[in-house]
């Protein structure tokens, strides 16, 4: 097989078209146009449909796509790397984090990962959608709770759980009566619901009636702190108002823990840039309490 021909098919494939691979690469857009063709009559398979306004994978494309993309990038790897003279991760690394995640710890994470590899470019995307590794061109995904995927290999980093807090301020529900909470998110019409509680007396059942919508949980705590409500909330990011006496725990929410996965595409060589941010992670947090990520965060 034609190697070249194979370079220019994935780098067709990552950018999702001749032209925007062209105008990112400065590539001839024929030149790749014929080199994708011969690697298509060499093959005797069609990799792309081509439509009038898209370029898709075939699904004999989007296979070739996904096994030699991972090996090519290896390859040119290991090539860096003894050309180097040495094992220093260089290159670009790829990194999606979800939103809260990003917003309390990724900064410095990042911060310690350039100074201690200056030879990589980092990247940090943040989203809380399940992003598509392979199709994205993301080499790490950071994910809470993720859904089972055989493509995909990882190792939980931290772990976290949901609690009910409130200011010592405010009343507990007596009576039966609605209790203020905040709650991330936009404003419905439904009747106040009721939230269960795991507490060391036992379950409990706390009518409730949101006051205040708001879009992240840092807001969310903070309006906690104020005296509006209660809220259910993240250990990490209220363990040093719990341990001031600033906020109060009135119970654990029940459910499954939240785990914070660090994923990347199943290989049997680990890129030596995925490792290193790997090794960052450990580091950060070496046992992966709630407690560690507070005192990160702080």
């Amino acid at each position: 097989m034609d190697l070249l021909a194979l370079a220019d098919f994935i780098l067709v494939a990552r950018h999702g078209g001749f032209g925007r691979a062209a105008r990112e690469t400065g590539r001839p857009k024929a030149t790749l146009s014929r080199r994708v063709a011969d690697l298509e009559s060499a093959l005797n398979l069609r990799l792309f449909e081509r439509g009038s306004h898209a370029l898709k994978l075939t699904e004999e494309g989007r296979a070739l796509f996904e096994k030699t993309s991972v090996l090519l990038t290896e390859l040119n790897e290991t090539t860096a790397a003894v050309a180097s003279g040495g094992d220093e991760p260089r290159g670009r690394l790829r990194v999606s984090a979800p939103l809260l995640f990003s917003q309390a710890a990724m900064g410095k994470l990042a911060a310690r990962f350039a100074l201690r590899h200056r030879h990589v470019r980092l990247e940090v995307t943040t989203e809380d959608r399940a992003v598509d590794m392979v199709e994205e061109g993301y080499d790490l995904v950071i994910r809470v709770n993720p859904a089972p995927d055989e493509s995909l290999v990882g190792r939980i980093f931290l772990r976290d759980r949901m609690v009910v807090v409130a200011s010592p301020r405010l009343p507990a529900a007596a009576g039966g009566a609605p209790v203020p909470v905040v709650v991330r998110g936009s404003a419905g019409t439904d009747p106040p619901a009721v939230w269960e509680l795991a507490a060391p007396e036992g379950k409990k059942r706390l009518t409730v009636q949101p006051v205040l919508h708001l879009s992240s949980l840092f807001m969310v705590r903070d309006a906690v702190r104020a005296d509006v409500g209660a809220a259910r909330l993240p250990l990490s990011l209220v363990s040093p108002d719990l341990a001031a006496g600033r906020l109060v725990h009135w119970g654990d929410v029940p459910g499954p823990e939240i785990a914070l996965w660090a994923l990347y595409p199943s290989r049997r060589l680990l890129n030596a840039r995925v490792s290193a941010f790997l090794d960052v992670l450990k580091e950060a947090f070496p046992q992966g309490t709630p407690e560690e990520l507070a005192v990160y965060i702080g």
